[in-house]
């Protein structure tokens, strides 16, 4: 197994079907195929050698997608970077990996200096943008169009792939570490499934989520094993998503729960053309039962299909396949396991729980990460007899359908009793006037913590909270409604689409003690 593989076939097989698209741009798999060999041969010529991490700092484009092919081409491992961090984070990153090559578009090129000011040691930039190249970088059409081609390393099966840093949501970024057996076990389960691309059409997918994301790059992998084009939107405007679609004749894309509320609140979805559209896979952080609703009338015949897992799982882990959402007993669950993973959930002495019991997730098969980079006790505790504990907390119906009820970092123990906030998220989502909440537990002297929820109102609408409070106890337990309640504009948001609990409770911190 090699990330190569695909693009290999359908260059040999249908040289002339469009790999990608991007800006106007539409290259065909021959003409991807030669670039990447041109682009890898380039890489060697800066001083890439096997197994040096080569860092992708760029919003999504065609020579992203290039890119990815390009480093395990040339015997060279991948660390794609967060594009939301600071460059003090970006400078960590690269450092801790020993990345000394970055790939940088016409938005990043300008944080180079800072960067490098961190990390002296970052000595090769290539620049693939649009825009003129700086002069402390190297141009990466310049590197294609002046190397010849040279043949594919064939890098592969459980030889690194990429480190690929976590979010830093609950602490500072870990490297995972992901071989190419990893990341296409886990686009393989995923067609396996009939999930993916079940419609039977060869795929247009649209990828808006950021490419550095497992998610994404998982979802761009299956798209080329696909034979599929990958066309790469650079960010999300909902207005021109929705006219990409159109334009493009999309047939999938891939969101976060965040991307649908933006998608389904625009005024332009009323005048879209979605014909289309197939499938929306979704995934990277849980999803109200309200917004699910809400989406699927606003996209009629479309798909809804969820994907649950973490970047030490290659991002797939359980899948929520179309037909279950019509299901009341399992659409609001995370789905079964997906082809070659198991699950089991387990108290906190390990000992596995049976059928609607709550403890940790945890999952078993080819796609589970070969470790934190250079972070062995991290490793150990993780990865345990094979297992992967993810630090989420959930159950298995009778049916073998997973619910996710929290982080384990996320639960709030208030007055003795354990609240998994993603609960009471979804009893404060269904109110007409939340467009978006989080849940955090804050310090109280009596309770030991108290459930507190953020909350960002709906468009044009007031929050009344005490109207608020009353719904929620009309759908859940008194001790897990919300205690005190604030109101904001936006939520943080990682990279990833995550919301960031970890900056609400330090802002909520600074207001109590002020």
């Amino acid at each position: 197994m090699y990330l190569t593989q695909a693009l290999h076939r359908w260059a040999a097989t249908t040289p002339d079907r469009p790999a990608t698209s991007y800006g106007g741009r539409s290259r065909t798999y021959a003409e991807v195929r030669d670039r990447v060999a041109r682009s890898a041969a380039g890489l060697r010529a800066t001083g890439v050698a096997a197994g040096d991490r080569v860092g992708i700092l760029a919003l999504n484009s065609d020579r992203y997608v290039e890119a990815i092919h390009a480093v395990p081409w040339a015997d060279a491992v991948l660390n794609p970077v967060n594009i939301r961090w600071s460059p003090a984070e970006i400078a960590y990153s690269l450092a801790d990996s020993g990345t000394r090559t970055l790939i940088v578009d016409d938005l990043f090129a300008p944080a180079v200096p800072a960067i490098q000011a961190l990390y002296p040691d970052l000595t090769t930039v290539i620049h693939a943008g649009d825009g003129p190249t700086p002069e402390f970088a190297v141009a990466y059409e310049a590197l294609i169009a002046d190397t010849d081609p040279i043949d594919d390393a064939r890098r592969s099966g459980d030889q690194l792939a990429g480190i690929f840093y976590t979010g830093g949501t609950t602490g500072s970024p870990k490297g995972v570490m992901l071989s190419h057996a990893n990341l296409i076990s886990a686009a393989l389960a995923g067609l396996a499934s009939r999930s993916f691309f079940g419609h039977g059409q060869t795929p247009r997918s649209l990828h808006v989520a950021p490419m550095f994301h497992l998610a994404d790059f998982g979802f761009l992998l299956m798209t080329t094993i696909a034979g599929g084009t990958n066309v790469a939107f650079p960010g999300f405007d909902p207005a021109k998503v929705l006219a990409t679609i159109d334009e493009q004749q999309i047939t999938d894309t891939l969101l976060v729960p965040t991307m649908i509320q933006m998608l389904v609140s625009s005024p332009a979805i009323q005048d879209a053309q979605l014909d289309s559209l197939r499938t929306v896979v979704y995934g990277g952080s849980p999803i109200s039962p309200a917004l699910l609703d809400r989406a699927r009338t606003r996209l009629p015949g479309v798909d809804f299909v969820q994907a649950y897992g973490m970047t030490e799982l290659a991002a797939l882990a359980t899948i929520l396949p179309a037909a279950a959402h019509d299901d009341p007993a399992h659409r609001e669950s995370a789905g079964r396991a997906g082809p070659v993973t198991e699950l089991r959930i387990v108290d906190p002495s390990g000992r596995r729980q049976p059928a609607g019991t709550v403890g940790e997730i945890l999952v078993r098969g080819p796609q589970v990460m070969q470790g934190y980079w250079e972070q062995p006790e991290q490793t150990a505790a993780t990865l345990q007899d094979g297992w992967l504990h993810t630090g989420d907390a959930g159950y298995l119906d009778a049916d073998g359908y997973l619910h996710i009820v929290d982080r384990i970092k996320d639960m709030i123990i208030t007055g003795g009793e354990n609240v998994y906030s993603s609960e009471v998220e979804n009893a404060l989502a269904r109110h007409p006037a939340v467009a978006a909440v989080a849940v955090i537990g804050l310090p109280d002297e009596r309770w030991g913590e108290r459930v507190h929820a953020v909350v960002v109102p709906a468009p044009n609408t007031e929050v009344d909270i005490d109207a608020l409070l009353t719904h929620t106890r009309e759908l859940i337990a008194g001790y897990k409604v919300p205690r005190s309640v604030s109101c904001t504009d936006a939520l943080p948001i990682s990279g990833a689409g995550k919301v960031l609990k970890r900056a609400l409770r330090e802002a909520q911190l600074e207001t109590i003690a002020e």
